[in-house]
C-alpha cells in the first residue's frame, strides 16, 4: 500500500514534517557529537578568549600512551570496565528476581512496584545527596550502625575501594525499578496456558521457569543487558556527587568531566584542558560502540536460535 501527498510541493509534506525533529536532533545532539569529533584534534581549553590550535593526535597519544597521566587513564578506563560488569550482573539478576516475585498476584503487589520504582524518578542529584547524608562518616545512619560494632565507615574519607562498592551500591538501587519494570512487561506478555500446559505435563518450579518463562523473556533479556551495559559504562554523574574527584575512584566518564571543566578536591586540581576531554570521550564512545555491537550481535544470535 502506497501513501500519497498529493501532487507538485504537496510531495513534500512528509518531509517537512520531518524537519524540525531533524533540526532539534542535529541542534542537540549530532551536531555536538561532531563538534566533540572536531575539538578531540585541537588544544581547546573552553576559556573564552583564548586561541585553538590544531594539534591532530597529540590528545590520543597523550591520553594513551604518554607518562603518569596515561597510566592514570588506564587505570579509569578498567575501572569503567570494572563497574560496569559488577553493575550489570547484579542489576540484571535482582531486577529479574524481583520482577518474579511482583508479578506474583498477591496483596500489596502494585505498592512494591512502586516502591521498587521509586528511585528512579528522583534524579541522579538528589539520589547522590541522599545517600552522602545517610553514609556521613560523622553521625550518619551508617556511621552509627557501624559504631554499635566498633567499626567506622570510610565511605568519605580516604579509602577508594569503600567508596567505588558504594557507588556501585547506590547506581544499582537507582536504577533497579528500570530493569524490573522491562522484565515485568516481558512476563506479561506470556500466555498463561503455557505455563498451565507445563504443570499439567508434571513441571515443577524450576522446569516451568527455564523452559517457559526463560526463553519468552529473551527481548526483555536483551533489552536489559544493552541498557545495563550502555549505561553503567556512560555513568559518571554518581561518582561526581558522591566522591568527587578522588584518586582510585574515576571512571572514564567522570575523568572526561572533571578535564574539561575542571575540579578540584583537596590536593587533586584538573584544568581546563576541553580538548583532551574530548579526545578522552571519543575513546569512549568507541569502547562502548565496541562493547555495545559485540553484546548486540550475540543477543541477537542467541535471540534467533532461541525463538527462531
Amino acid at each position: 500500500m502506497s501513501y500519497h501527498f498529493g501532487r507538485g510541493w504537496s510531495k513534500l509534506t512528509p518531509y517537512l514534517l520531518l524537519l524540525p525533529g531533524l533540526f532539534f536532533y542535529f541542534l542537540i545532539s549530532l551536531g555536538p557529537s561532531i563538534a566533540t569529533g572536531f575539538f578531540s584534534f585541537t588544544d581547546a581549553t573552553g576559556i573564552k578568549g583564548a586561541p585553538i590550535r590544531w594539534i591532530g593526535l597529540d590528545n590520543y597519544r597523550e591520553f594513551l600512551f604518554m607518562g603518569r597521566a596515561s597510566l592514570d587513564n588506564l587505570d579509569a578506563l578498567k575501572r569503567t570496565l570494572i563497574f560496569s560488569f559488577v553493575v550489570t550482573t547484579v542489576q540484571f539478576t535482582l531486577g529479574l528476581i524481583v520482577a518474579l516475585i511482583v508479578n506474583q498476584k498477591l496483596k500489596f503487589t502494585n505498592i512494591f512496584r512502586t516502591i521498587y520504582f521509586m528511585p528512579v524518578i528522583l534524579g541522579v542529584v538528589i539520589q547522590g545527596l541522599m545517600w552522602s547524608l545517610f553514609l556521613y562518616p560523622l553521625g550518619g545512619p551508617v556511621a552509627k550502625f557501624l559504631a554499635l560494632f566498633g567499626m567506622r565507615s570510610e565511605f568519605l574519607g580516604g579509602q577508594p575501594t569503600e567508596a567505588f562498592a558504594w557507588v556501585i551500591f547506590v547506581q544499582i538501587w537507582a536504577n533497579l525499578g528500570i530493569t524490573m519494570m522491562i522484565f515485568i512487561a516481558g512476563l506479561q506478555t506470556i500466555p498463561s496456558e503455557l505455563y498451565e500446559a507445563a504443570r499439567i505435563d508434571g513441571a515443577n518450579t524450576w522446569q516451568v521457569f527455564k523452559n517457559v518463562t526463560w526463553p519468552l523473556l529473551t527481548p526483555s533479556v536483551n533489552t536489559n543487558l544493552l541498557l545495563n551495559a550502555i549505561g553503567s559504562l556512560q555513568a559518571w554523574q554518581l561518582f561526581l556527587v558522591l566522591v568527587g574527584y578522588r584518586n582510585g575512584t574515576q571512571v572514564l566518564g567522570y575523568l572526561i568531566y572533571a578535564t574539561g571543566f575542571g575540579q578540584t578536591s583537596g590536593s587533586v586540581t584538573t584544568s581546563f584542558r576541553q580538548g583532551y576531554a574530548a579526545a578522552a570521550s571519543i575513546v569512549l564512545f568507541l569502547l562502548v560502540l565496541v562493547i555495545g555491537l559485540t553484546l548486540q550481535t550475540f543477543l541477537q544470535r542467541r535471540e534467533k536460535r532461541i525463538l527462531g
